[in-house]
């Protein structure tokens, strides 16, 4: 019996252009097909398998197609990344120049073998271990939850596994540690870990027949999973385990894989890093398999993608649309993949796509340096799903995964910036496997020069970063007063309007507390991404905008920037959102953030004054929140708080009413936390000011890199100092307000 189509249905459909409707109309007739034609076919034969090849290739009987393949992948003069050529120069390097990670990539391929793996914030996750295989590749062992080996149609998108957590299950399916297996073979000669590999690729094509299960729901997974394959295979192709037939049916898998990506691209469904992502996996099997008669396509549609989705999905100023710094991240290194396997293979394309993606990673990358913190992390503003495109260096994970030069040392290497490798630091060893010991040495060669700019406006985005340098033991600020989310979705958003992050003398105080988690608990989710887990205002207990579902807003916060400029000691920021115009009584909130640089003469180091100015007309509750890190203790008394890092260095915050020295403020802490990696949180103390007031309203923020009895002692120069920078006014309200007290 056939469904009614409801009227947000018909809405929707209404909306659609003809190329989503003839798009979406041929993916779900190719869904009922796979479906009920295809569902548990048998696997590939080895005849078919031979019209695969590009005729080229066929040796003529079939029977030696895929030995030959086999052959053409050992050859040393094989052109796919230059690194995978140079096992010697690799193995010597990593052992004298990486002797940790050399020894970490060996643990976790021993892990590796025994089924335990450390997955996203989880550490040594088990399994399970059924017949024949120590990997249970539908199991999601932090629940319990097994997902059932129904056609992929027909689970559901966001609860597969129904309960549970199913970004566990695709994070083992993404098969990284794939890669690791292979780095260790390299490393230790052991064809223990090429076993493994041939073992466990082997185990996962019988338990996981094509279209069947969870791991075939996500055309993402499908091409994470391809592009690991396709390292592993070229790492371990010189071991003995690796059988003329294992190759083939290898070989058999991952063209189901690029027939799936192909048939199954995200162009409407996640067009974000789902496609760009789908469309490196098919340009990495085009460009790693040219025997095959599918190759060039792929390769020609992929690259296609790619270039198209930069343009759409990299705003003006460098920045992802999608308003997330680990999706920013993601999106950097698959357009730096893409442009080192461009470069490695000549692959030749029109001058004016060539330079657009120059630009666009350029641009990409200048964005990265500029939010890196002095510590060396990067603040985690937006959704963050802990996962990575390939994973070469296993300690650039769990506790480090917010760290990002590495992606920023890379880029370095390939696009020769100074400035990128005085913030990045020593060269990675990812950076190693994925350009070569050549990468390294063009890295080693790049002088390292500080920016000489200490202020930059990401306009299109709304981003403003300030800086008092670049040194580790510099102060930076980041203001948030750009869109929520991508038009479309804004799925990976956060309620986060004129939220800002704070770091003084090194040490980072105040924090955006990052995700945590996805779907498997939307209550948490919605904790975590709500207004009151930021570094902004919540007015009346209501969240500036309003999530709908764990991907989606039924109201979404616009904001507008007033004001950005530097002058000589100062950087001056002023925006508004309209977020609270929807209550009964309107409220409109402008935030101006005053970074006042050091002043050596009056022994002044950089702080901040933050304005908090309310238009309403009726009676409010505001409550100022300031995030701060789990590394610190903290105390509240009168309008102050004072926190103390585990350094021994202290912060404190100070608000007061500019517009009537009378209202009360209170001053808490409470508990909240701080996640810098999916599925990994840790306990971390909130200061939160709260009055009750009405009608226009503004409130004045003093965040001084000291302790309160320090604040005192310099109060005076303070304020003369910013009475020159900001407004006289402020400076005669918060003498009145210190002499009141």
């Amino acid at each position: 019996m056939n469904m009614p189509i409801s009227l947000e249905q018909l809405s929707k459909i209404r909306g659609l252009s003809l190329d989503e409707l003839r798009i979406r109309g041929r993916q779900r007739l190719s869904r009922l097909s796979d479906r009920f034609l295809r569902a548990r076919a048998e696997e590939m034969s080895d005849e078919e398998l031979y019209r695969e090849f590009n005729p080229v290739w066929r040796d003529g009987t079939g029977e030696g197609t895929a030995d030959l393949l086999r052959y053409r992948l050992r050859a040393k003069n094989r052109r796919f990344l230059p690194s995978l050529e140079q096992r010697r120069a690799i193995v010597e390097m990593m052992n004298r120049r990486f002797p940790t990670e050399h020894d970490a990539i060996i643990a976790s391929a021993e892990k590796a073998l025994t089924g335990r793996l450390s997955l996203l914030g989880h550490a040594n996750l088990d399994f399970g271990a059924p017949p024949d295989s120590p990997i249970d590749w539908h199991l999601d062992p932090v629940s319990g939850n097994r997902a059932p080996v129904s056609h992929w149609s027909k689970l559901h998108p966001l609860d597969p596994l129904s309960g549970g957590d199913p970004k566990v299950v695709w994070e083992l399916n993404r098969h990284a540690h794939f890669i690791t297996l292979g780095q260790a073979y390299w490393l230790t000669a052991d064809n223990r870990f090429a076993e493994g590999f041939v073992d466990q690729v082997s185990a996962w094509i019988d338990a996981n027949p094509v279209g069947m299960g969870i791991n075939w729901a996500s055309s993402l997974e499908v091409a994470f999973r391809s592009i690991a394959w396709l390292w592993a295979l070229h790492l371990c192709i010189d071991s003995r385990e690796l059988t003329p037939d294992f190759v083939a049916r290898l070989l058999k898998s991952l063209i189901e894989h690029g027939r799936h990506i192909e048939k199954y691209l995200s162009y409407y469904f996640s067009p974000n890093t789902h496609l760009t992502g789908e469309a490196l996996g098919l340009f990495y099997l085009g460009l790693a398999l040219p025997e095959l008669s599918r190759a060039k396509g792929w390769r020609s549609l992929g690259l296609e993608i790619l270039l198209d989705q930069a343009r759409k999905q990299i705003r003006d100023d460098g920045v992802y649309f999608e308003q997330s710094s680990y999706y920013h991240r993601y999106t950097t290194d698959i357009y730096t993949h893409l442009f080192a396997l461009t470069r490695a293979n000549d692959i030749t394309m029109e001058r004016e796509s060539e330079t657009m993606l120059w630009q666009k990673l350029e641009s990409l990358l200048d964005h990265l340096m500029w939010i890196t913190r002095p510590d060396g992390s990067s603040p985690l503003f937006g959704d963050d799903d802990g996962g990575r495109l390939v994973k070469l260096d296993p300690t650039r994970s769990g506790a480090r995964a917010n760290d990002f030069r590495d992606t920023l040392a890379i880029g370095s290497a390939i696009l020769k910036r100074g400035d990128w490798k005085y913030v990045a630091g020593d060269a990675p060893a990812e950076m190693l496997w994925l350009l070569g010991p050549e990468g390294i040495a063009c890295y080693d060669r790049l002088r390292a020069d500080a920016h000489r700019e200490v202020a930059q406006a990401f306009t299109a985005s709304g981003y403003f970063v300030m800086r008092d340098g670049w040194r580790a033991d510099s102060s930076f600020v980041l203001v948030d007063c750009g869109p929520h989310g991508s038009e479309r979705g804004c799925g990976h958003a956060h309620s986060d309007a004129l939220s800002i992050e704070f770091a003084s003398g090194g040490v980072t105080w105040i924090v955006d507390p990052g995700t945590f988690v996805y779907a498997a608990d939307l209550k948490t989710r919605n904790e975590f991404r709500s207004t009151a887990a930021h570094n902004t205002v919540v007015v009346d207990d209501q969240p500036q905008s309003i999530p709908a579902t764990a991907f989606a807003w039924r109201t979404a916060a616009k904001c507008r920037l007033r004001e950005f400029i530097e002058h000589s000691d100062a950087i001056f920021f002023q925006g508004s959102h309209n977020g609270y115009e929807r209550l009964n009584d309107p409220v409109t909130h402008t935030r101006s953030v005053l970074f006042v640089k050091p002043d050596a003469q009056n022994n002044l180091p950089a702080y901040l004054i933050v304005r908090d100015q309310f238009a309403a007309r009726a009676h409010h509750r505001y409550s100022i929140r300031y995030h701060l890190t789990p590394d610190c203790g903290v105390r509240a008394g009168g309008g102050h708080v004072e926190a103390r890092h585990v350094n021994g260095s202290a912060l404190t915050i100070r608000v007061i009413s500019e517009t009537d020295i009378n209202t009360e403020i209170t001053a808490n802490v409470t508990e909240g936390w701080v996640s810098t990696c999916y599925a990994q949180f840790a306990p971390a103390p909130v200061a939160v000011f709260e009055a009750e007031c009405a009608g226009q309203h503004e409130f004045l923020t003093l965040i001084f890199p000291g302790a309160l009895d320090q604040i005192a002692d310099m109060e005076k120069q303070i304020l003369r100092q910013w009475s020159c920078s900001a407004d006289p006014s402020a400076a005669r309200n918060l003498q009145n307000a210190r002499l009141k007290q």
